[in-house]
């Protein structure tokens, strides 16, 4: 009875890996329940935390095609799966780890590429993708009314010679 059990929540937790854009794993040894339902809400929407079988989601990630995690499932552990901004994850368990010790990231999955305990709290030091995408416009934006300076300062240079040599030869002329 156990294995039609043991298969469900193997594939239920191999379609959350696919279906995520990044997973974290997490050691929750110690802490409470009121703290891992703060810590639930300080992910965001957009993220998913389940305590796990390291037997049945090292499997389950394996299905997923992710064999990089395998040496993280030993102990208490916990994955936050990420359908939205990583960042914004990261940064929630990054600040939830800081005031609770007993919260320990492990390691994770981003987009297919593993990383190390070190690269999520890097990842939680960035600026939210919006953040990056209104700065990146910003320097389109710097870049374009350089562009346009550019050449409107062209013609109108072009037209002020033209008229100091028009004086020049007026006077000439009138010097006759």
């Amino acid at each position: 009875m156990a294995r039609p059990d043991k298969a469900a929540a193997v594939a239920e937790l191999a379609d959350q890996f696919r279906s995520s854009n990044a997973a974290v794993l997490t050691e929750y040894r110690g802490l409470t329940v009121a703290q891992l339902k703060t810590l639930r809400r300080s992910l965001g929407e957009d993220a998913q935390y389940a305590v796990v079988k390291n037997t049945l989601t090292k499997i389950a990630a394996n299905e997923a095609g992710i064999s990089t995690l395998d040496d993280l499932f030993n102990g208490p552990t916990a994955v936050a799966f990420i359908t939205g901004d990583p960042v914004t994850s990261a940064k929630g368990l990054r600040d939830f780890a800081k005031d609770n010790p007993n919260l320990v990231i492990k390691g994770g999955v981003l987009d297919g590429k593993a990383l190390s305990a070190d690269e999520i709290k890097k990842l939680a030091d960035l600026d939210s993708r919006e953040v990056l995408l209104a700065k990146l416009a910003g320097a389109f934006k710097g870049k374009q009314s350089q562009a346009a300076s550019l050449f409107q300062a062209l013609p109108s240079k072009f037209v002020r010679t033209a008229e100091a040599l028009r004086v020049k030869l007026d006077e000439q002329g009138g010097a006759e």
